[in-house]
């Protein structure tokens, strides 16, 4: 419909309105910008907050891991230039005897101290997980052993030790065995450090077990018991199985520091720790990195045997994974 326009008294036309200025072409109003920074700010302020981790993890993580890759392949002296070799590092280890001694020794010492860890682990979590007088008194207290330092552990272990005067070969001479020469003998030495390590780390592995059962239902317990199962009988059938995920994980995690054994070795063997003993009877993975790379100055042969390592880890966590997938599938099906 049509607007009428009324003319002025006198019959002249209505002044025209004033034509509307037009803006600048291309400026934005106040509400879009808003909306504009808004977005922005929505989107980039979780970078902002993440980018401190991985520019640290960059500088002191990638940047070292992929730096030691390349002096694997060199030929490098404390102080001197690199010279480029190749494999010729790693086939120098495959065919070194003290390489797979350290092999050898790791492997041995991370059995003996892994396994007795683990299964006094998970007695200790079973019995914290029923109701027990002062039982948040031991909770704490087997978590000391964790919260005391690697150097004070291992030195009052090695007075402990003492071929001549140490307190464990007084008692194994009320019973009539003799003294044990535990630090230049082979596997006395790696039962040693064994015991220091799974002293250490008992009592940590135990309160993660303890926290795994503590989430397992009641409902499988109360079945059990009406089933005229005993409590060993719940520990076998129901606490076990339920809790297999974090036993596996415990295993890895025990796996990779057995791996990296370094400060309970050389403390405990005094002047010739760095070698290992010595006859090198207890020498590790990581004290032969760190004899190689600061003792006799072969940075490129500590490098590689540093990426054997990650290479050992790799295969660690391959393993862990395929036993996880079997596991999720058994359940499954």
């Amino acid at each position: 419909m049509a607007t009428s326009v009324r003319a002025r008294p006198d019959g002249s036309p209505p002044p025209a309105a004033p034509p509307s200025s037009p803006g600048p072409r291309g400026r934005r109003s106040p509400g879009g910008l808003r909306s504009t920074l808004y977005r922005w700010d929505i989107k980039a302020i979780p970078y902002v907050f993440v980018a401190p981790f991985f520019l640290t993890f960059a500088a002191f993580g990638l940047f070292p891991l992929i730096y030691t890759g390349w002096l694997s392949l060199n030929r490098v002296e404390l102080g001197g230039d690199p010279t480029w070799k190749g494999l010729e590092n790693y086939t120098d280890l495959a065919t070194s005897e003290f390489f797979w001694n350290a092999l050898f020794n790791t492997f041995t010492i991370g059995v003996i101290a892994t396994v007795p860890q683990l299964l006094m682990a998970l007695g200790l979590a079973h019995l914290l997980n029923y109701k027990l007088r002062g039982r948040g008194f031991f909770r704490v207290a087997i978590l000391a052993p964790y919260a005391t330092s690697i150097a004070a552990a291992t030195l009052v272990f090695a007075q402990l030790f003492n071929t001549d005067y140490g307190m464990i070969n007084s008692v194994l001479g009320w019973v009539g065995i003799d003294p044990v020469n535990w630090e230049s003998s082979k596997w006395p030495a790696q039962i040693a450090i064994s015991v220091i390590v799974t002293w250490r780390w008992t009592g940590y592995n135990a309160l993660i077990y303890l926290a795994a059962m503590q989430a397992v239902p009641q409902d499988l317990y109360e079945a059990a018991s009406l089933d005229g199962a005993s409590r060993w009988r719940q520990f076998i059938s129901v606490t076990i199985p339920s809790i297999r995920p974090t036993i596996l994980f415990t295993i890895v995690v025990s796996t990779i520091g057995a791996t990296q054994l370094f400060g309970e070795p050389m403390l405990f063997g005094g002047s010739v720790g760095i070698s290992g003993g010595s006859g090198n009877q207890f020498q590790t993975l990581s004290l032969l990195m760190y004899e190689k790379g600061w003792v006799t100055g072969a940075l490129g042969q500590a490098s590689a045997i540093a990426w054997v390592m990650l290479l050992l880890l790799l295969l660690v966590g391959g393993v862990q994974a395929l036993v996880s997938r079997h596991n999720r599938k058994k359940l499954g099906g």
